[in-house]
């Protein structure tokens, strides 16, 4: 019998990498014959996150056989999940982003909590069963959290969230600030990045009213080191509309240290995009002041805007 794996989102960010390996180190000490994989290549705020708490890095799947046993954590959605999630066995979801293009054969477990990051959720759970957490776990979870609330500046974080993370920084035995700053400074350089590496960082698709929009996200400490390769930017964002047959590409350029967002739109809906937040686009540009969360600043505007 194939083991049980555990995954996040394809393009995976910290918390789905954390916690996906954090979650399996639960359910083997609970006796499950589990297995962390990814399904992308990790960023470099995760590759920072793994080294400094001396973690392996999951291995690499590209699809699921059928029947396929699995764990989710980070999404639900198929769309953002393994190619042949339609044809697994879902045993568990644990999540923090909506409910949608959601739907399995039998019962499971599943757990959704509007919180900042799944980690926090794990946290709880390890305490709910009174599971001793050691400095690698706490390490992992902490820079999840982190990551998902941009060292607590998004408005998706939340009190717990912060709690979670004072707990675990003692645990793991850091000064939350520094190492929270560090790892995403790890994170935010965008020089040494291909145009098409710095759209699929963190890049995930919905389906909004019969329309698939893509919503890419990258962290940097100066939006303009990506917003003057615009014209780069532009042509390979075309180039994936007419691939995959969008209807927007919506490129958010977040600065973790003004906490505001450049955002760039193409595609045939591009304007029903910016018309989400009552603006015009610029030269396919427009700022979104203190924009940080793609989860509750970007996605729930446009898709209101879609479903009207």
């Amino acid at each position: 019998m194939s083991k049980v794996l555990i995954f996040g989102h394809k393009n995976p960010d910290t918390d789905t990498i954390c916690s996906a390996i954090v979650y399996d180190y639960l359910k083997r000490l609970q006796g499950m014959d589990t297995e962390a994989v990814r399904l992308g290549e990790l960023n470099d705020e995760t590759k920072y996150a793994l080294k400094y708490f001396g973690a392996s890095v999951p291995k690499l799947i590209d699809s699921l056989e059928s029947g396929q046993e699995v764990i989710l954590v980070d999404h639900n959605e198929f769309q953002q999940s393994a190619n042949g999630i339609e044809n697994s066995v879902i045993k568990e979801v644990i999540d923090h982003h909506r409910i949608a293009n959601f739907e399995t054969a039998g019962p499971l477990y599943y757990r959704a909590e509007p919180l900042g990051c799944t980690a926090t959720i794990l946290k709880k759970i390890f305490d709910e069963q009174g599971v001793q957490i050691n400095k690698q776990i706490a390490g992992l979870m902490l820079s999840a959290i982190i990551s998902d609330s941009l060292l607590f500046k998004s408005p998706t974080c939340t009190l717990r969230d912060k709690l979670a993370a004072e707990d675990l920084a003692k645990i793991a035995d850091v000064n939350l600030e520094e190492y929270g700053l560090a790892m995403l400074k790890a994170g935010a350089s965008t020089k040494d990045k291909s145009v098409k590496e710095l759209i699929d960082v963190d890049v995930k698709e919905f389906i909004l009213n019969e329309k698939k929009i893509v919503v890419a996200q990258i962290n940097t400490v100066d939006a303009k080191e990506v917003t003057d390769r615009i014209d780069e930017l532009e042509t390979t964002i075309t180039n994936e509309i007419n691939s995959k047959e969008l209807s927007a590409f919506v490129f958010v350029i977040t600065n973790i240290l003004t906490s505001d967002s450049e955002v760039l739109v193409l595609g045939e809906d591009k304007d029903k995009v910016a018309s989400a937040f009552n603006k015009k686009l610029e030269n396919n540009l427009m700022t979104l002041e203190g924009v940080v969360s793609r989860k509750k600043q970007v996605v729930p505007q446009i898709t209101e805007e879609f479903n009207k």
